[in-house]
């Protein structure tokens, strides 16, 4: 008689995956970008981030709530369009894409640490970066209730250095650096949404952990909004006390160093170790964060048939998912092979396109979940309208990553068509069918 394994998950272990997915490397290098655009008054293009990522969190957890499934918003996806070629080809994409964020924050973190104990040298910044990989898809190995742990205690030093940041800072800012009147115009910050929205993305990594919580018709839409909650208070702690103590300039000048510089006026030297710990530590999570859904995720979808049915298999004596050591070989081949700099929004297209999917297809079965029309339909419109600014004002400037989009694209597309043109003709053969 088997066993069944209990599942440990807490509401707050879930909604610290979500908030390492979220508060990773993207706090340091958004704030510059961010501020070419919108000024001192990034804080509220954050607090307008956060709202759009909170109507979407409604939708997810109304169809969390009713669905629960490890395949987490790829299995909201499937009860509005079926398990066809919709359906396959985001989960495709989904899948690739993680691989390739993965990528870029784990390169973010081997450039730390690369410059804290190498002064800068690329090749131990890459190894780095493969070394934080395989450490953390042993960890996902280990177990969700590990990884839960671990994420707990990063996510902990994280929030506690971010918040005594932004208490110090806030303390003793400039108030005429943030004065309205040298905000600019609703155009520009509505523009900047597309930039700091990236910081949100993570949130949909949390539907994954249904799988791992004992209530998740109760839990998940609790872990969905707390950590919507807090990643946004941060945010806007953060960048008012970035840009509370040095001129919208300075910030852009000092790009990714930003934190470390706003600091300096009143921690010294030692906010500027405090940021790179902080960076360590919070791209360390979002590494961990980006590899966990794929286990549930590619079982999930080996079961209904959207994958080989190896991807839900585990190998060796430790049980090793499969979709989590071919996710992880993607990702160091990434980050051995790939210029990720030059595709670093790559991630935030790809989100939005899968969001806007799942809120589309939560349409079709809204009176199942009861969730309300008009805030669906405010969430899709306000999802889209954030990508057409996206593509608009920063991916007209990438155009290495418009072409990485389009081929992903493709790249899925033919996935979804290869494997289940296989998968019928397998069908067809078996001696069940005859």
């Amino acid at each position: 008689m088997s066993t069944a394994v209990p599942k440990r998950m807490t509401v707050l272990q879930s909604t610290f995956i979500g908030v390492g997915s979220m508060v990773g490397a993207g706090i340091f290098a958004l704030l510059g970008a961010a501020g070419a655009v919108a000024g001192s008054a990034v804080w509220l293009s954050f607090l307008i981030a956060g709202a759009i990522a909170a109507l979407q969190g409604y939708s997810f957890a109304k169809l969390g709530a009713t669905y629960p499934s490890g395949g987490g918003m790829l299995a909201y996806l499937a009860r509005g369009f079926g398990e066809g070629h919709i359906t396959g080809i985001v989960s495709w994409l989904f899948y690739v894409t993680g691989a390739i964020v993965a990528a870029m924050v784990a390169s973010s973190f081997g450039g730390y640490a690369s410059a804290v104990v190498a002064d800068d040298n690329p090749t131990v910044a890459t190894l780095f970066a493969v070394a934080l990989v395989v450490v953390m898809t042993v960890l996902n190995v280990v177990g969700s209730t590990a990884v839960a742990r671990v994420q707990s205690a990063i996510v902990k030093v994280v929030l506690a250095i971010l918040g005594v940041f932004a208490i110090v800072t806030i303390a003793n800012w400039d108030p005429t650096l943030l004065d309205p009147a040298g905000y600019p115009g609703i155009r520009e910050i509505i523009a900047s949404v597309a930039l700091t929205f990236f910081a949100f993305l993570g949130f949909g990594v949390i539907t994954f952990t249904a799988k791992d919580l004992p209530d998740p018709a109760r839990q998940l839409p609790r872990a969905m909004y707390l950590a919507l909650l807090i990643a946004t208070t941060v945010y806007v702690a953060v960048s008012l006390g970035v840009f509370g103590t040095l001129t919208a300039d300075q910030v852009v000048a000092y790009g990714a160093t930003a934190l470390a510089e706003a600091a300096k006026p009143t921690l010294g030297q030692l906010g500027y170790v405090l940021m790179v710990i902080t960076a360590l530590f919070s791209t360390a999570g979002a590494v961990n964060a980006s590899l966990y859904p794929s286990t549930g995720m590619t079982q999930h979808l080996a079961q209904v048939g959207q994958f080989p049915p190896v991807f839900g298999t585990s190998v060796g004596r430790w049980k090793a998912p499969v979709g989590l050591l071919v996710m992880a070989g993607l990702t160091v081949v990434m980050v051995l092979a790939l210029d990720l700099n030059s595709i670093a929004s790559l991630g935030s297209a790809v989100a939005l396109l899968i969001f806007s999917a799942v809120t589309t297809a939560h349409f079709r079965v809204h009176r199942e979940t009861g969730a309300n029309l008009f805030v669906l339909i405010i969430a899709l419109g306000a999802t889209l309208g954030t990508f057409v600014v996206f593509c608009t004002t920063t991916l007209v400037n990438e155009p290495k990553t418009t072409v990485t989009l389009l081929v992903i694209l493709l790249l899925a597309l033919g996935a979804d068509l290869f494997w289940k043109r296989t998968r019928t003709h397998r069908e067809r053969e078996s001696p069940a069918s005859r």
